[in-house]
């Protein structure tokens, strides 16, 4: 609280008291000094630059996925057309060779038993499907 000092109304003053700010200030500058050698590196890197921008024909070499669909009794869909896992064999081994590869979506019904997903998991990855990826639907809030 500032008192008036030497003025005759003694009221308090209206002048602002910049001691509290001087002491942040020099805190600040005093850490300031601290942690400026800490932010060089003694070893010296040169990090690679990422190229962000998309050349024209990256386009037209995206391939679509593959949806492959897996039922509860283990029947198998691939993109909507019934295979059985021999065909599933000869097809995953087939579009391993592609160049890129298409990623593979696995959809399973809810009540389909795990086993099975594994089993069809293991197939691709026998035949040298690199990206496998499980289809789920987003749980509608709670």
């Amino acid at each position: 609280m500032a008192f008036s000092s030497g003025n005759d109304s003694g009221g308090p003053m209206a002048d602002i008291n910049v001691t509290p700010l001087v002491d942040v200030m020099l805190v600040l500058l005093i850490i300031f000094i601290i942690t400026a050698p800490l932010m060089s590196h003694k070893v010296q890197i040169k990090l690679p630059e990422a190229n962000l921008n998309q050349k024209p024909d990256d386009a037209t070499k995206r391939v679509s996925p593959i949806n492959l669909a897996v039922k509860e009794d283990g029947t198998l869909y691939w993109n909507d057309e019934r295979i059985t896992k021999e065909i599933l064999e000869s097809r995953l081994s087939s579009a391993a060779q592609l160049t890129p590869q298409p990623p593979l979506n696995l959809r399973g019904d809810r009540t389909t038993k795990m086993r099975t997903i594994n089993e069809v998991t293991k197939i691709a990855q026998e035949q040298g499907m690199l990206d496998i990826g499980f289809v789920a639907t987003k749980d509608r809030g709670q």
